[in-house]
């Protein structure tokens, strides 16, 4: 099921910039703790999240480069990352975005343990996730596509901040969606899996119960967990990043056009 990571310098050569952008954000299970056992990650990758020369990231220090697990190591440092959703995710997806094989961006951007209070605008995360976003598209042709959002484990401990929480997640996309002057930006969320058990429900149903313009929620409930019962294990990782490309090919993802070649950075 797995197979050893071809290392960066034996690749033939990759895209400088993408055409296709995906911003990855919430907490800690789209940050990836897949693999990840007493602080450290085993370093497992399956075959569904293995590196492509199509496939690049946007590093912390703003440059493209190969991605490759973990996609969020300079990102959410303070843990140690695994396997997320976002390589199997970009797998899937890539062969069927334009004329395929064109360049594929993902932009990390989620931080474990924090509440959606956290990425409220004016909020350190939120303005940076906003940096990264923008920055994505600066100087290239690319276009992001969608925002993949993973984030509520950390409202379920309170009633008031899980009674909050609906309100909260439709003001952080109206928010997203001018900020980014993109009014209909595809926003694919996940329903979480895990949480405090007295108000997790309550995070779901409002999670689920979101009804606006191209916004599209998966639910992760009835994915393996690994033994500490709120980060998914790495198949389960792997599993989810398919049920996101699904809802992208399914409900957001235009015919296919001509390909172009990968683009090389505006200058000038």
């Amino acid at each position: 099921m797995e197979e050893t990571i071809i290392p960066v310098t034996e690749q033939k050569q990759y895209p400088q910039t993408p055409k296709h952008i995906f911003i990855l954000s919430g907490q800690s299970n789209m940050a990836g703790r897949g693999g990840v056992h007493h602080h450290h990650w085993d370093g497992v990758v399956p075959l569904d999240s293995q590196p492509h020369a199509s496939i690049i990231r946007l590093s912390a220090k703003l440059h493209w480069e190969p991605a490759r697990e973990p996609l969020h190591h300079d990102i959410d440092v303070r843990k140690a990352c695994g396997v997320g959703p976002g390589m199997s995710f970009a797998n899937a997806v890539k062969d069927h975005l334009g004329g395929g094989g064109e360049c594929l961006g993902l932009v990390p951007c989620a931080v474990g343990g924090t509440a959606i209070k956290e990425w409220e605008r004016g909020q350190h995360l939120y303005d940076n996730m906003l940096k990264r976003s923008k920055e994505s598209v600066e100087k290239t042709k690319g276009e992001i596509k969608a925002l993949l959002w993973y984030q509520g484990e950390s409202d379920t401990p309170s009633y008031h901040t899980a009674e909050a929480y609906k309100e909260n997640m439709e003001r952080l996309i109206h928010n997203v969606r001018e900020d980014l002057g993109l009014p209909s930006l595809p926003i694919i969320q996940v329903a979480i899996a895990s949480g405090d058990e007295r108000y997790m429900e309550k995070v779901r149903e409002a999670q689920l119960g979101i009804d606006l313009p191209n916004v599209i929620c998966v639910d992760a409930k009835g994915l393996a967990l690994k033994e500490d019962n709120l980060h998914l294990t790495t198949e389960a990782q792997v599993k989810l990043g398919h049920m996101l490309a699904d809802a992208f090919l399914t409900h957001f993802n235009a015919p296919p056009s001509q390909s172009s070649p990968c683009s090389a950075p505006k200058t000038g």
